[in-house]
């Protein structure tokens, strides 16, 4: 795996662009190039495909910043009162930002511009070159949740223009990067340059309110929280023993696209330690005062009445649902019940998961969850 400078210094060469901005993603690169470079133990395809990916990123935050250099006024912009979608994953949270997405009057970051955010959207005339003529990228060996080519992704890709995020390791093993992620990392400058990039996206367009998605957001919500003070939220609920083992299992399938040792006990007690520590932190943010601000939706309530529950969401928003955004909702749910792949299950052991060790772990949350959930339907 490459080093520092050969990365930075490939980056300006492609794009003739010197100006990286603020120098906050620099401490993340190096611990991430370290700890590809001697833990990962990636394969030809592994070293070929994160080199190109680290690249990418950091061509992309040159480019932001040209478009800065150049139009000023786009940092004039503003983005006020995002939704923002957390929870653990595979709790229904993308097929809900898919039913969002169907809101004519809502912005997201849309698939094909996630890890390609210039040109700003609005620059490019007739048929944006990035929309790729399938379901675009596919890393691993099938696609793990709904995909639509126009649809919503999670923020992953702008965290990593500042290269702070979850992305990483669950492309390959990177215990020191991980650690330092959740245990040392200030993930205020990465949300303050994704805002950054939002503003930029939504540069030239009608105004219209902001969907964000991302699970891991529940690992530095006060990061978060200084980046978009105004911020709502919308958090959905399922036992998290119904989720870790699905999660490891998606992480195992793309890792291994990427290395020939793939070490299955550590992705799962990694999961495990994360998705229970997000919650544990998740629980303290919501207690110190940002309880009000947030939705909650049950996973069975989500599958049983979708579009019930984002009418609730929207009233709670005091934002309408027009029939046109109910009849695309509908179109797509109905489509995405037709597409949808089997599921497939791993067994714990497999993954060094014990279950009747993992659920205390998650015991405050499931409470609070239980009685987040029946306060929601309560006040419908």
């Amino acid at each position: 795996m490459s080093h520092v400078n050969d990365v930075l210094d490939t980056a300006v060469t492609q794009t003739g662009l010197d100006d990286f901005g603020d120098d906050s993603f620099r401490e993340g690169l190096e611990i991430l190039l370290t700890a590809l470079r001697d833990e990962a133990k990636l394969n030809a395809v592994g070293e070929s495909f994160l080199r190109d990916r680290i690249i990418l990123h950091l061509t992309q935050r040159l480019q932001v910043e040209d478009w800065y250099r150049r139009h000023p006024e786009i940092d004039d912009g503003s983005i006020k009162a995002p939704l923002i979608g957390i929870g653990l994953p595979r709790t229904g949270s993308t097929a809900l930002s898919l039913l969002l997405a169907q809101d004519p009057s809502a912005r997201y970051i849309k698939r094909w511009e996630s890890s390609q955010p210039c040109p700003p959207p609005s620059t490019v005339h007739g048929v944006d070159p990035r929309i790729p003529p399938d379901l675009g990228e596919m890393v691993g060996s099938r696609h793990h949740v709904p995909v639509d080519t126009h649809g919503p992704m999670e923020c992953h890709d702008l965290m990593a223009l500042d290269f702070k995020s979850h992305m990483f390791h669950s492309f390959a093993q990177i215990p020191s990067y991980s650690t330092w992620l959740i245990e040392k990392a200030d993930l205020t400058p990465t949300y303050e340059y994704q805002r950054r990039v939002m503003k930029l996206l939504q540069w030239g367009e009608p105004t219209r309110q902001w969907r964000l998605k991302c699970p891991s957001h529940v690992m530095s919500l006060e990061h978060l929280d200084r980046a978009f003070p105004d911020a709502r939220y919308v958090m959905t609920h399922r036992d998290p023993t119904d989720v870790i083992l699905s999660v490891a299992d998606l992480f195992a399938d793309i890792i291994a696209a990427f290395t020939d040792d793939v070490d299955k006990h550590y992705i799962g007690q990694l999961n495990v330690e994360h998705l229970s520590l997000g919650m544990e932190r998740t629980l303290k943010f919501r207690a110190d005062g940002a309880d009000e601000r947030f939705y909650d939706i049950d996973f069975r309530a989500m599958q049983a009445d979708p579009i019930g529950q984002v009418e609730g969401l929207y009233g709670w928003l005091r934002e309408p649902v027009s029939a046109q955004f109910e009849d695309q909702m509908r179109q797509w749910w109905t489509r995405a019940a037709a597409e949808r792949e089997p599921s497939m299950r791993a067994e714990p052991a497999e993954y060094g998961i014990d279950f009747d060790q993992v659920r205390p772990l998650f015991t405050q949350y499931m409470d609070s969850a239980h009685r987040w959930t029946n306060r929601q339907t309560t006040e419908q």
